[in-house]
């Protein structure tokens, strides 16, 4: 019986690619996979026809033969020594490597070898006028750094790491199970395709060792709460000379014990006396930038918000700076003297006869009458 086109079999052009081949490959290897078709003799048929198809064409040199001659450019009887399906091939691996996508990734990568380090996270704390105004501090971070007694290698001085005997040098071993060929990262040398037969003392074969490192941390100004600044590089050490990782120095802005701050606006509540605020009168307020005075006008009622334009923030990624919001408290006097109450006293029986200087009270029991009068 004449075999079919290879290219046929795949359903795929001529010029396809390698990718194209291994596609089509996969696509018809798992619908007629004998697994999935117990019993079924056309469907083993086909699979082991696309097998015999994607072994050549797969292979440079036996495809550019089967282009040029055909099906006699690769049949072992006719001298090409190609191999048939299951002749001079290995059919295991022809299937694991494309399978093996499934379980480790693109075709040609290695789990083993120079790995990058882990990236590290500090938590900074800082006054509200260090966040506000930036500021430079030196941090000490615990992290790991390639050992200087063996360079890194994790072998002792003078030695060097040799080829696993298991992987041999791979990083990854094979597991055969059935038509399946799976690869893992070879438990002997966990993926580094190299062993230490005599460690170095200092890292016990690590290739890194912990130590406080001491850095230096820019603080721009105007970072709050939860910013981070990134320093490339300053993280772990990586293994086998593999890339640092990166230093994450978070910010925690302290509370402060004048200013609440809601993004670049700052809020502060200011006391004033009851005198103040029935009179009105000028004070002074805090600001970051020093005492600013702050006119309250006579009748000021408690809750009362003043803004002071531009004695906010400036926030750290540009723009205007915010706002101070001054909120006004009205203190009511405690530890009064006789004479201090008789005046008050004297000055409440003057606004008794007078609803118009207590508008809001006024208003509240009225309402309150009403209230009970519809009860």
């Amino acid at each position: 019986m004449a075999k079919r086109d290879y290219y046929e079999v795949l359903g795929v052009e001529r010029g396809a690619s390698e990718a194209e081949l291994k596609k089509a490959y996969r696509r018809l290897a798992m619908k007629h996979h004998p697994d999935r078709n117990p019993g079924d003799k056309a469907a083993e048929d086909a699979f082991k026809e696309a097998n015999e198809a994607y072994e050549v064409l797969s292979d440079a040199s036996k495809r550019q033969a089967y282009d040029q001659y055909g099906h006699a450019g690769v049949d072992p009887q006719m001298g090409a020594g190609a191999g048939g399906a299951y002749g001079g091939a290995n059919f295991s691996d022809i299937f694991g490597d494309v399978f093996s996508d499934f379980f480790t990734g693109a075709r040609g990568s290695s789990r083993g070898g120079a790995q990058r380090g882990s990236d590290l996270r500090y938590t900074l704390e800082l006054d509200l006028e260090e966040a506000v105004r930036g500021t430079t501090v030196t941090i000490r971070v615990p992290t790991l750094v390639e050992c200087k007694t063996c360079d890194g290698s994790g072998a002792k001085k003078g030695t060097s790491p040799v080829t696993c005997t298991t992987c041999g040098g791979i990083g990854q071993v094979r597991m055969q199970q059935g038509f399946f060929s799976v690869q893992q990262t070879c438990p002997r040398c966990h993926g580094s395709g190299k062993m230490i037969s005599d460690p170095c003392g200092s890292c016990h074969g690590q290739g890194r060792v912990e130590e406080q490192k001491t850095l230096s941390v820019k603080v721009p100004s105007g970072v709050d709460t939860g910013d981070r600044i990134r320093l490339t590089g300053e993280g772990e050490a990586g293994a086998q000379g593999g890339p640092a990782g990166d230093l994450y120095v978070v910010v925690n802005v302290r509370e402060h014990p004048i200013f609440q701050r809601d993004g670049k606006h700052l809020y502060c509540e200011v006391p004033i006396s009851f005198a103040d605020a029935a009179l009105g009168g000028e004070l002074e307020v805090p600001t970051l930038d020093g005492r600013v005075k702050l006119k309250i006008p006579e009748g000021t009622q408690t809750g009362k918000q003043f803004r002071l334009r531009g004695k906010g923030v400036a926030p750290v990624r540009g723009g205007a700076a915010g706002d101070l919001l001054c909120r006004v408290a009205v203190e009511t006097p405690v530890n009064l003297g006789k004479r201090q109450r008789e005046l008050l006293d004297e000055f409440r029986k003057t606004l008794q006869s007078d609803s118009s200087h207590s508008p809001k009270a006024s208003g509240w029991f009225e309402g309150m009458k009403r209230f009970f009068g519809d009860l």
